[in-house]
C-alpha cells in the first residue's frame, strides 16, 4: 500500500507514465508492520521483542503461498536497520512512519548488509559456505546483517548441517531470516535454533477490504459480490488474490462485474448453483437436470458445478452449526439468505450425505470418459437417496408411526405414503418352519449326556439325531468336520453309534475313515461310518438355503418390509433373523450351550 511510510512507486501514473507497468502485487506489496494483514499475533510478537531487547538471531517464517514470508522478512530487515538521517533512532523498531536511510534499498534488495538468497536455486554446501565466511564481517553501512534465505527447506542435507553452527552463535550483527512453505522438510535442529512464525490464511472478508481499498487507489469500480468470489478463489492468499483481481481488471475493461468474474475464473452462476441445490433437496431431478444442462449449456464445467455444489452444502451445513456464519460478507446476499433457509429446513443428516455423494461423485467425473453424463448420474443418486432414511430409522419410523411412511423430506417433514398395516411395538417378527429333522423321527432332537465315570473313564455322550452330530462338530470347534457333514453328505439312515451317508460328487474320500475316530472320541462310544450308493436325503446346507429363500420371500411379502424397500430402489433381503427365541427348545443345541443352529447360519428370523 502507498502509505507515508511505503516507497514511491515511479509506475503509479498508469500507462500514460513512462515506467512500465507492475502488477499489483508488487505495485501495492506491504512495506511496514502497518500494512500487513491478516498477520496481527506476528506483528505482536515481534513488536514486543524489539521494544523489550529479546531479538533472537534467527526467524523462520511459514505459510502458504502468497500470505507474505518473504515480504514479512523484508520489512523485519528494515525494521532492525531503521535509521534516521538525524541519527532520532537508536536501536531496532517497528515503527517506521516515513523512509530511514536504509529503508527504499533493503525493499528494493539491492543493500549490501541485507543479502537475499533463493534456497531453491543455491542448494550446495558450498553457497552456505560462502555465507559462513562472511557472516565475520562487519556490516558495511547498516545496524545489522541481515541474512533472507527464501524456501530454506530446499538446502541439501549437507548444506544444513554446515549451517548448524553458524546459526547457533552468529556474530552480533548477523541475524538470519527464513522462509520456506514446507516446514516439515527443515531439520529439527535448524528449527531448534530459530524462533518459528505461522503465517496464518487471511480471512476473506479481510481480503475483501484490502482487495477495495486498492480498486479504490486504482480508480476502477468493481461490485461487492465480484470482491467475494476474488477472495474465495484465493484461498487466504494475498499474493493470488491481488493476482486475480489484476486479471479481472483487464478482462473486465471498465467496471468489474461478478458474471465477468465468474467467467474469467470458469465458475457456474452461484444463483444458479443454489437453484441446482434446491432442485435436489427438493428431489425434483427433472428441475435439476433442466439447471445443469442449462449451465453446461453456457460453458460450465459439470465438475465446477458439482464442486460448487459440495461448496454451497459446506456453507449451509456451517450455518446449520454456527448461525453467525451467515454473516460473512465475502458471501453474496443471495447466498447467506437462502444458506439461512435451507439450513433452518434441512437436517443434518441430509447435508452429510449430500457431502459425501458429491466427493464421491467429483472423483467419478474426473475419471469419466463423458462428464456430463457422469454429473448427471450424481445428481440422480443426490436426489433419490440424500434425503432418505437409514433401513433401521425406516424400521423405527414404521413402528413408531403404526406403519406410515417412513421418510422425511429435506426439510424433515414426514412425506405422506399408504399405511402399511400397523406394526406394534414389539419387534418385527416374521412366521417361519423349522428345518426338517434328520433320523429323529420327527420331533425335536434331544442330547443327553450322562455324568462322567468316577473312574476318570471318557463320558459317553447319546447323540440320537443327525443334527445333534453336526452341532457337536461345531461344539468340538471342527469347522472341516462340520462343513463335510453338512454340505458334502446327504443322510441315509442314523442310528446311535452307526451312521450310513451318501456322498456328493465332490467330497473328500478320506474323510469317511476319520469321522468313525472323531465320533469315537467325542461321544465315548465306537462308531461306524457307510457310505452307501442310495440317494440319500437332501444335505444339512441345501435345506437351509432353501430354508433362507422361504424365509425371505415371506419377509418381502410383509407389508412393512414392502413400504421400507420401496423407499430404496433395488435393495432386497438379504437375511431374516429372529430378534428373540419364540420358545425355550427353539435352539437346538442347547444341550451343548451353544447359540448357533447346526446348519451353521445365524438364524432364520426377522
Amino acid at each position: 500500500m502507498n502509505d507515508a511510510g511505503a516507497p514511491p512507486n515511479p509506475d503509479s501514473a498508469g500507462p500514460a507514465g513512462n515506467a512500465p507497468y507492475r502488477v499489483l502485487a508488487r505495485k501495492y506489496r506491504p512495506s511496514s508492520f502497518d500494512d500487513l494483514i491478516g498477520q496481527e499475533a506476528v506483528v505482536r510478537t515481534v513488536s514486543n521483542a524489539f521494544e523489550t531487547g529479546r531479538i533472537p538471531q534467527a526467524w523462520i517464517l511459514t505459510g502458504v503461498r502468497g500470505v507474505g514470508k518473504t515480504t514479512t522478512a523484508r520489512i523485519l530487515a528494515r525494521a532492525l536497520n531503521y535509521e534516521m538521517p538525524d541519527g532520532s533512532v537508536k536501536g531496532p523498531t517497528i515503527h517506521m512512519p516515513t523512509l530511514g536511510v536504509h529503508c527504499q534499498a533493503i525493499m528494493e534488495s539491492r543493500h549490501m548488509d541485507v543479502l537475499e538468497m533463493d534456497a531453491a536455486s543455491h542448494t550446495g554446501v558450498d553457497d552456505v559456505r560462502q555465507i559462513n565466511d562472511s557472516v565475520r564481517y562487519a556490516p558495511a553501512s547498516a545496524r545489522y546483517k541481515v541474512y533472507i534465505i527464501d524456501e530454506v527447506h530446499m538446502l541439501s542435507t549437507a548444506a544444513f548441517n554446515a549451517f548448524l553452527k553458524t546459526l547457533e552463535e552468529p556474530p552480533e550483527h548477523a541475524k538470519f531470516v527464513f522462509a520456506t512453505t514446507e516446514i516439515r522438510k527443515v531439520p529439527v535442529t535448524v528449527l531448534s535454533r530459530c524462533q518459528r512464525f505461522d503465517l496464518r490464511r487471511v480471512e476473506a472478508d479481510v481480503l475483501m477490504k484490502h482487495l477495495a481499498n486498492i480498486a479504490g487507489k486504482e480508480n476502477v469500480e468493481i461490485e461487492p459480490e465480484a470482491l467475494g468470489i476474488i477472495a474465495r478463489a484465493a484461498e487466504g492468499s494475498v499474493r493470488d488474490s491481488l493476482s486475480l483481481l489484476d486479471q479481472a481488471i483487464a478482462h473486465a475493461a471498465g467496471a468489474v462485474k461478478a458474471d465477468a468474474v465468474r467467467q474469467m475464473l470458469g465458475l457456474a452462476d452461484r444463483t444458479r448453483v443454489i437453484d441446482l441445490f434446491d432442485s435436489l433437496a427438493r428431489g425434483d431431478i427433472a428441475a435439476a437436470f433442466k439447471e445443469f444442462r442449462d449451465q453446461y449449456d453456457v460453458g460450465a464445467d459439470p465438475i465446477v458445478v458439482l464442486s460448487d455444489l459440495a461448496e454451497f452444502v459446506n456453507f449451509v451445513t456451517r450455518v446449520k452449526i454456527v448461525p453467525a456464519t451467515a454473516d460473512n460478507v465475502a458471501y453474496g446476499e443471495t447466498e447467506r439468505v437462502r444458506a439461512k433457509d435451507f439450513a433452518s429446513k434441512i437436517s443434518m443428516r441430509v447435508l452429510s450425505r449430500m457431502w459425501q455423494m458429491l466427493l464421491k461423485g467429483i472423483a467419478e467425473v474426473q475419471a469419466a470418459t463423458r462428464p456430463a453424463a457422469a454429473a448427471e448420474m450424481v445428481l440422480v443418486r443426490i436426489a433419490y437417496v440424500a434425503d432418505l432414511p437409514t433401513p433401521d430409522e425406516a424400521i423405527r419410523m414404521l413402528e413408531q408411526n403404526g406403519g406410515g411412511s417412513p421418510v422425511a423430506s429435506g426439510g424433515g417433514a414426514a412425506r405422506s405414503a399408504p399405511a402399511a398395516p400397523t406394526a406394534s411395538s414389539a419387534p418385527v417378527r416374521m412366521p417361519t418352519s423349522s428345518p426338517p429333522s434328520f433320523g429323529g423321527g420327527g420331533a425335536r432332537p434331544q442330547m443327553a449326556a450322562p455324568a462322567p465315570d468316577p473312574q476318570g473313564a471318557v463320558p459317553q455322550l447319546r447323540v440320537t439325531s443327525f443334527t445333534q452330530l453336526v452341532a457337536l462338530a461345531g461344539q468340538k470347534r471342527d469347522i472341516m468336520t462340520k462343513s463335510a457333514l453338512e454340505g458334502d453328505m446327504r443322510l441315509v439312515r442314523f442310528e446311535e453309534g452307526r451312521l450310513e451317508v451318501a456322498l456328493e460328487p465332490n467330497a473328500s474320500k478320506t474323510m469317511i475313515s476319520e469321522l468313525a475316530k472323531k465320533f469315537e472320541l467325542w461321544t465315548g462310544r465306537r462308531w461306524t461310518v457307510i457310505v452307501s450308493n442310495e440317494q440319500g436325503q437332501p444335505t444339512l446346507r441345501s435345506v437351509n438355503q432353501a430354508a433362507k429363500q422361504e424365509h425371505a420371500r415371506t419377509a418381502e411379502a410383509d407389508p412393512r418390509v414392502r413400504e421400507v424397500m420401496s423407499r430404496f430402489p433395488g435393495a432386497k433381503v438379504v437375511e431374516v433373523r429372529r430378534l428373540a427365541p419364540e420358545t425355550p427348545e427353539a435352539n437346538i443345541n442347547a444341550d451343548y450351550g451353544s447359540d448357533d443352529p447346526p446348519d451353521g447360519s445365524d438364524g432364520d428370523d426377522l
